[in-house]
């Protein structure tokens, strides 16, 4: 199992890898500087540094993990960049769908393929679908989103590069809040958390503040307003073999 230390979940799932920046968010990529990192170390998954690289290998990793957990797919990559062939996706949809034990957390700033295909995929229980916006300039992601057929929809709002006033937040199930970490970060101002924090209790939103972020984000960790805020949506999970069996997750 990938086990990582992304505080909203619990291990990562890469069938596709390497990605191209669209957004103001992309500026300093986190995984595309682990990637060069790994392929300066040898490893085979990343010969090809960033650059779009299906995995067909990777496919049914998660069928070997048998104890349920949460996934984080494609935390190295974009499932609906639009050089994914549709075909792939389906096929990422069906292990997906066939690992019903787990819980699969997609996520996307390519919200308008994500709507386009939305209608041709199938959409388990056990998959939670997301979109990040990083600024006011992007939040019609939002809106695709919530005309997907997804079951869960969350919102990453990370980097979070400015205040995002007037959420349209009917039909959201959860969001997460950072602040830019590592070289180069970009401030994150405490009333834009504050003030997302107050819009998710104003829509009964569960809110997740990930962390302050900064050079060093483990010394500013993620305190806010003398708290740690560690909500999320509850798990569902369908065993096909059985009756519906209902997990919640605290923080």
């Amino acid at each position: 199992m990938q086990s990582t230390k992304i505080e909203w979940t619990e291990s990562t799932w890469n069938p596709l890898t390497g990605c191209t920046k669209i957004s103001l968010g992309c500026k300093n990529c986190y995984a595309e500087r682990m990637a060069l990192r790994l392929r300066a170390m040898g490893q085979a998954n990343y010969v090809n540094g960033f650059q779009l690289t299906l995995h067909e290998d990777a496919l049914d990793i998660p069928m070997r993990w048998k104890k349920p957990t949460t996934v984080f797919v494609n935390s190295m990559s974009d499932l609906f960049h639009e050089d994914v062939p549709v075909e792939f996706i389906r096929r990422v949809f069906e292990v997906m769908s066939r690992a019903h034990w787990h819980v699969f957390q997609v996520l996307t700033k390519r919200s308008e393929r994500l709507l386009e295909l939305s209608p041709t995929l199938s959409w388990p229980s056990n998959v939670w679908m997301g979109v990040t916006v990083e600024s006011a300039e992007y939040t019609s992601r939002i809106e695709d989103l919530r005309n997907t057929d997804a079951k869960v929809k969350f919102l990453s709002l990370e980097p979070l590069l400015g205040p995002l006033h007037g959420l349209d937040l009917r039909g959201i199930d959860w969001a997460i809040v950072g602040g830019e970490s590592g070289i180069g970060a970009r401030p994150v101002q405490e009333s834009w958390v504050t003030d997302i924090r107050d819009q998710c209790q104003e829509y009964n939103v569960p809110f997740f503040f990930k962390q302050w972020g900064g050079v060093n984000k483990k010394k500013a960790g993620r305190d806010l307003e003398g708290r740690t805020w560690s909500e999320r949506p509850p798990i569902t999970m369908v065993n096909r073999s059985s009756s519906h069996q209902q997990l919640s997750m605290h923080g």
